[in-house]
């Protein structure tokens, strides 16, 4: 076997079934497949979400795209699943079901980063709870083979990609199979779906059987151990810490090597045969070789009993993420391996135009009538420009799911979508509110050289510096973002995605473009921590960086002549995080006048990266070996809340236990009535009651006063207050710091680095 290269998405002989057309919105009940003139599915897609026919949205996207290849698509869209019989309303599809959770990992939809339920659901109607069960994947697959035993079952999404090896659990707090085997599915795709789901329904239509289906790139499923496609595969034993692979020396360039070993075949006096091997040639065979390579990750049950081995294999997976050199992995799950060929191959500007030019209705599926859907409406105005992130912040799983390498649509395929709001979304007003992606500013930005590309196997582009090879010319997307506010109808384009400053400081034009035209009030950037120890643990950049934006921000904002503000977004709790780097952070956020609203504490999400590092307490980021490197790790739910109250100092709930914290750290000195210190002796009636056990908050007897003041610099979002607190400002509060699995954007994992 060997992996199939990719093969353009429109090259495809479309299905026969392409003669009824295209469908106003997909079906989702029987009714509409007689309407539509169908007997019957070639596909359901089954989904978490609401159905919104919107690229934005996952199997609305997946869904359009098969259509137009050709096949019966239908949907079921959050299914009642504590039986099988609302997964036959379709009737069995005659080639597979593919099953999702959403646009959104299921435990992370439900559970906040304190292990409670969510009171809502922005992707259900009404925004209303529960309408989707834990670990959706494996209870849809397990009620769609219940109701057809017969059928070909193919899961996909975000919530599959991070659970397609052994991973740790944070909602049930240990280490649990890959998906694969408690789905029961024929099938896994990973990572962005297009190439593999096309050709896989193509290849299922001609009469393949879904077990033979086995070089697709980006595809995982069960083999017997020990399983391998073809006898010319080697597999490079990595289940031993510290010995990837058999050790060999780099072969000399310049050597004359023999064709054959000698050995008894030559005789005495006879004369070996030999041949220079130029460099071309032996890159060639090296490439064949390893495409022909399987690394055997430490099983399921190594890295369950084993923290060390877990932090190895998370290390070795994300080295092989790169689809111009990744190899296959294995990973042994008891008697049976769990196989994931290499990444897929991203997609080209002209496939991510012809992906997002299908002919979608852009709104929700009329059954939904007048409800509300927040997901919808937070979207139903922004333009996803770009998919894909090199940062390589390793709390973030867009690396998991999208990959690092950058997706970018056309000018002109943009420019298009934004005339399609215009001219055919209701209530639009004239304004886009976001024109961007993952990051607002890494639009069109690619290594150099091809070929370095495809051999390199650092985790980031831009940490700890920005590679000498990446491109980083803003020019493209100051020119796109020119040519779509000039569009006649168009009065406001906005940036709402998070922005990657460390690479936008290298464009001043660009960030004067930024700030002149497509700042609302408030621009979002995620700095996450001021001191190095976490920073060193995220890949994120020092505040360096952040200080040299915020002087071209302020600077280009004057002289527009506007009162603009930086909302920095921060994380409590990550892993490289000590008490100290939380007080540091608090005296930071002090002395700049930011007193932060609401902010999210660190939750650990499957296969990241940081997820590895607070689970093993090990660095993934270097060599693992048992006496390497340990990291820091607040794990008790007192010492997180008090990494969030550090957040929150200014928030009078907190001072009981951020009074006990500073007095326990030698700290008592920052506790005091002036500007030095960083929370007041004293207690306003009524708070901070139940912050620490056994202590009473006394009231405070003086009079409130409120006073508006703006922090140095201009920058501050919120107001300054006399103690205690006042409620904040409308307008002036800072948004909820969203986890980085919690998109703005529903299509994107994480907004901005």
């Amino acid at each position: 076997m060997t992996v199939t290269a990719a093969k353009p998405l429109t090259s495809y002989r479309k299905h026969w079934a392409q003669r009824f057309g295209t469908a106003p919105y997909l079906p989702m009940s029987r009714a509409e497949l007689n309407a539509l003139g169908w007997d019957e599915c070639d596909i359901v897609l089954v989904t978490g979400d609401a159905y919104i026919d919107h690229p934005s949205f996952g199997m609305a996207l997946v869904g359009r795209l098969l259509e137009a290849q050709g096949f019966r698509v239908g949907i079921i869209s959050q299914p009642d699943w504590h039986s099988p019989a609302d997964f036959k309303r379709l009737g069995m599809p005659k080639l597979f079901f593919g099953i999702t959770a959403g646009n959104m990992d299921s435990m992370v939809n439900r559970y906040t980063a304190d292990r409670k339920i969510r009171s809502d659901d922005a992707y259900t109607p009404h925004a209303e709870p529960n309408k989707r069960p834990d670990r959706a994947v494996v209870v849809y697959a397990q009620r769609a083979r219940e109701a057809f035993p017969a059928a070909n079952i193919v899961i996909g999404s975000i919530e599959a990609s991070l659970r397609r090896i052994a991973h740790y659990d944070y909602w049930s707090d240990k280490v649990r199979h890959s998906v694969l085997p408690d789905s029961k599915a024929d099938l896994l795709i990973f990572g962005n779906a297009e190439r593999a789901l096309v050709e896989l329904s193509h290849r299922l239509a001609k009469g393949e059987a879904i077990e033979s289906i086995r070089d697709l790139r980006g595809t995982a499923f069960m083999a017997p151990r020990g399983w391998k496609p073809t006898a010319e595969w080697a597999e490079v034993d990595s289940t031993v810490l510290d010995t990837p692979g058999s050790v060999q020396a780099h072969p000399d360039p310049y050597a004359m090597e023999p064709a054959q070993p000698a050995d008894s075949r030559v005789g005495a006096g006879a004369t070996a045969i030999v041949r220079v091997i130029g460099r071309a040639e032996r890159l060639a065979q090296r490439r064949a070789a390893r495409g022909h390579t399987v690394v055997r990750l430490p099983s399921c049950e190594q890295v369950r009993d084993n923290p060390v081995l877990y932090a190895h294999a998370s290390r070795v997976f994300h080295l092989e993420s790169n689809p111009g050199n990744a190899r296959a992995l294995v990973q042994g799950h008891g008697a049976r391996d769990v196989w994931l060929n290499p990444p897929p191959i991203p997609l080209s500007t002209e496939e991510m135009d012809h992906v997002f030019g299908l002919p979608y209705a852009r709104a929700p599926h009329p059954s939904y009538g007048e409800a509300k859907i927040p997901a919808w409406e937070m979207i139903r105005f922004s333009i996803n420009i770009m998919r894909g992130c090199f940062g390589g912040c390793t709390f973030c799983s867009i690396t998991e799911h999208e990959g690092r390498i950058i997706q970018s649509r056309s000018e002109n395929s943009i420019l298009h979508e934004i005339e399609q709001i215009r001219d055919k979304t209701p209530g639009f007003t004239g304004v886009i509110s976001d024109l961007g992606g993952p990051t607002a500013n890494m639009y069109r930005m690619a290594c150099k050289d091809p070929k370095i590309e495809n051999s390199c196997r650092r985790l980031s582009c831009v940490y700890p510096g920005i590679c000498e090879n990446l491109n980083t010319d803003h020019a493209p997307l100051i020119s796109l973002y020119r040519k779509a506010r000039a569009l006649p109808g168009i009065k406001k384009i906005l940036v709402g995605s998070g922005l990657r400053y460390d690479l936008a400081v290298r464009s001043p034009e660009y960030v004067k473009e930024l700030v002149t035209h497509h700042v609302g009030g408030y621009l979002k950037i995620a700095p996450e921590h001021t001191q190095e120890g976490p920073l060193s643990k995220m890949m994120k950049p020092g505040m360096g960086a952040y200080e040299r934006f915020k002087q071209m921000f302020e600077k280009f904002s004057k002289e527009a002549g506007k009162e603009q503000y930086l909302i920095p977004y921060f994380i409590a709790a990550h892993p490289g995080t000590t008490d100290e780097d939380m007080l540091e952070l608090a005296l930071w956020l002090k002395r700049n006048g930011f007193r932060l609203d609401q902010v999210q504490t660190f939750l650990p999400t499957p296969l990241a990266l940081a997820t590895a590092m607070w689970h093993t307490e090990k660095n993934p980021l270097r060599k693992v070996t048992a006496d390497s490197e340990a990291v820091a790790v607040v794990r008790g739910g007192r010492q997180r809340k008090l990494h969030k109250a550090f957040l929150r100092y200014h928030d009078p709930e907190n001072w009981p236990a951020l009074r006990s914290a500073l007095k326990a750290m030698g700290r008592a000195d920052l506790i005091g009535p002036g500007k030095r210190h960083l929370i007041p002796p004293w207690q306003p009636a009524g708070t901070g009651i139940s912050s620490v056990p056994g202590q009473k908050a006394h009231a405070d007897k003086r009079p409130q006063k409120l006073c508006k003041a703006v922090s140095p610099g201009g920058t501050a979002l919120t107001t300054r207050r006399s103690k205690p607190a006042a409620p904040a400002k409308p307008g002036k509060a800072a948004p909820a710091r969203r986890h980085p699995d919690v998109p703005r954007h529903p299509l994107s994992r994480r907004k901005g680095g």
